[in-house]
């Protein structure tokens, strides 16, 4: 720990990984927030590669709308934990002294950003923003329900109805003349990455000079990448996580435990 504060301590140009497990985000986490990924991860009878997809949003829009409604009713009651705060902490205080820190998320919650965290890059897009699917619109939306047909639906019990809501009474786009029918702005199962948001994750780690990976980075593709390549330039990776990865070898520094625990000792000024 002293060792990596103060390799902390001599660092211009940090980027913090905050990357998705195969069972949950690891430092949304410990603030309750599911992702419905790998062994109890269903709603009703899905699981999120069952819903998260294209298809899925064209043969039933009124379910996997549900599905989102419910995702972002938890959210909204949750709060950043320590982790999130400690991470937004390091950024204000390094941007203080002339010194850089990006924030670079699979994460979808917001919770980065409601710690305080700024301009955080987001992979996988945002549960609180939407897109229009016939002009593209982007915006965010806090809304909860997000349209008037939505209240009281969602329930995840594997016996709850569904709703059926007309497409009509779905989410709607609000630019000047379009109406389209609004969906998550996510990264569905099937889909690319946007490339801008690729483009500017790698120039901040082609250029950084310490690299946090908070949660297991070698689960998810692409970010299961990135930590090994700036391991590769010889840069400083420190790897938060509560247990060893198959790349933990390659780093400099493993912290064992909760995130909420060891984040906020290793990142307090």
């Amino acid at each position: 720990m002293a060792a990596f504060r103060k390799t902390l301590a001599e660092s211009k140009h940090v980027v913090v990984l905050t990357v998705v497990t195969s069972v949950a985000p690891a430092v949304s986490a410990e603030s309750g927030v599911p992702t419905f990924r790998g062994a109890g991860g269903w709603w009703r009878r899905y699981q999120a590669e069952n819903l998260a997809t294209p298809g899925a949003f064209r043969e039933q829009p009124s379910l996997v709308w549900e599905f989102y409604h419910y995702r972002r009713h938890l959210v909204s009651a949750t709060n950043p934990n320590k982790a999130h705060q400690a991470i937004a902490a390091l950024q204000a205080r390094l941007a203080a002294a002339g010194r850089h820190c990006r924030v670079i998320t699979q994460n979808i919650d917001g919770l980065h950003q409601r710690a305080g965290s700024s301009r955080v890059l987001e992979l996988h897009g945002a549960l609180f923003k939407t897109r229009c699917t016939r002009c593209g619109d982007v915006r965010e939306n806090w809304d909860d329900p997000i349209c008037p047909a939505l209240a009281g639906t969602g329930a995840p019990e594997p016996n709850a109805p569904a709703a059926h809501i007309p497409e009509s009474e779905l989410p709607r786009c609000q630019a000047a003349g379009c109406g389209g029918l609004l969906r998550p702005h996510v990264v569905w199962f099937g889909e690319s990455l946007d490339p801008d948001v690729l483009e500017q994750a790698h120039t901040e780690l082609e250029s950084c000079d310490l690299c946090l990976v908070v949660g297991t980075s070698s689960v998810v593709y692409p970010a299961a990448m990135f930590a090994p390549m700036v391991a590769e330039r010889g840069v400083p990776v420190a790897e938060f996580n509560l247990e060893p990865t198959p790349k933990t070898g390659e780093f400099g520094y493993h912290f064992a435990g909760q995130c909420g625990d060891t984040l906020p000792e290793a990142l307090a000024p």
